[in-house]
């Protein structure tokens, strides 16, 4: 009986030391990957924005000799992984690419406040959160787009006017579950009231917009004669632009005569537990200055948040314009309320 025992004991050890084994096998990439806590020389990422940022990580750390790991992943998912590691996490800076996500990350206790005379100087206080916990460091223009071999722009002058009949089956838009058009419509709200607000876009939908979640397939189909006008971010023809001069896709920079057009940010603030404090904040101080600001900005065809910042010749040709001051900590505060309403609107 004992020799029973002593095997079924032995079995079950083998049988949890196997499982163990099965599960380090299996995560081992993601651990990997996943940035290493303090460290004198190093700042950790969770980064939404993925798209360019190597040479500008490989370029700060020429510069300051401190290294940068970064992990990235959607937004919500970096903000509810940030929440589960609590005080153990590895991240020292947060970057989104929503005003409004940034708003979430900070009214849920994600992040910190910094006290930097560099980043007040560098970056508008419209472009930062009121208490200094995020920082806008570029800036995205969501404006009409438009092909002109079928639309004059003389026909263009609002986001509210794309309400009007004349649009009908002639729209492409983004689909109400992305934060673009969530921050737009979150926009309308603070300028109109929710009820027209909600009249508004109520008047796209009536139009039957061609709903496509990318914002470059959106312009690609423009380009196809699959619409005439768009909604969409500047940059992403900036990029199509670079790739081909004669892409035919134009800007039209939309409310010039009224609130101006609706920018939005990518930005970043230190996380709640950063482990390498001192240098998220260098990090963030780095990027808003002139270095920092033009590499960022111009690899993605974004215009720097930093206002002695020159943008990439390419959007600059697109022409100056008047924005919408609106503060960017709205978005967020606003946020559930535009679900709601485009909920409400059947804007799918």
């Amino acid at each position: 009986m004992l020799g029973i025992k002593r095997l079924k004991k032995l079995t079950s050890t083998v049988l949890m030391a196997s499982l163990a084994m099965l599960v380090m096998t299996m995560f081992a990439p993601l651990i990997e990957r996943a940035p290493e806590a303090a460290d004198k020389g190093v700042v950790n990422l969770y980064t939404s924005r993925h798209y360019g940022v190597e040479p500008v990580f490989a370029e700060f750390t020429k510069e300051t000799g401190i290294r940068v790991r970064f992990t990235t992943g959607s937004d919500s998912a970096l903000r509810e992984r940030i929440r589960a590691e609590g005080r153990h996490t590895p991240a020292d800076v947060y970057i989104a690419v929503d005003a409004g996500n940034l708003w979430l990350a900070a009214q849920d206790g994600l992040l910190q406040s910094v006290k930097s005379p560099v980043l007040t100087k560098n970056i508008p206080a419209h472009l930062r959160d009121p208490e200094n916990r995020w920082f806008g460091l570029t800036q995205r223009v969501r404006t009409i787009l438009y092909h002109p071999g079928r639309v004059s722009p003389a026909d263009l002058s609002t986001y509210e006017a794309l309400a009007d009949p004349r649009w009908s089956g002639r729209l492409v838009m983004r689909p109400a579950t992305h934060s673009y058009t969530q921050s737009l419509v979150a926009s309308l709200i603070k300028v109109h009231g929710e009820a027209k607000a909600e009249e508004i876009v109520r008047g796209w939908v009536a139009n039957k917009p061609t709903l496509i979640d990318s914002d470059t397939r959106i312009l690609e189909t423009l380009a196809a004669g699959g619409g005439d006008v768009a909604i969409a971010n500047h940059y992403y023809l900036g990029r199509l632009l670079e790739a081909n001069p004669a892409f035919p896709i134009r800007v039209f920079w939309a409310n010039q005569k009224d609130r101006g057009v609706h920018v939005n940010i990518s930005g970043a603030g230190v996380t709640a537990h950063a482990p390498n404090r001192e240098n998220a904040i260098r990090f963030l101080e780095w990027l808003a200055g002139p270095r920092g600001q033009k590499l960022l900005a111009d690899t993605n065809h974004e215009f720097p948040a930093n206002p002695e910042v020159k943008p990439h010749p390419i959007i600059a040709g697109f022409g100056t314009f008047i924005r919408d001051n609106i503060s960017m900590a709205e978005y967020g505060r606003l946020q559930a309320a535009a679900i709601k309403l485009l909920d409400r609107a059947g804007y799918r």
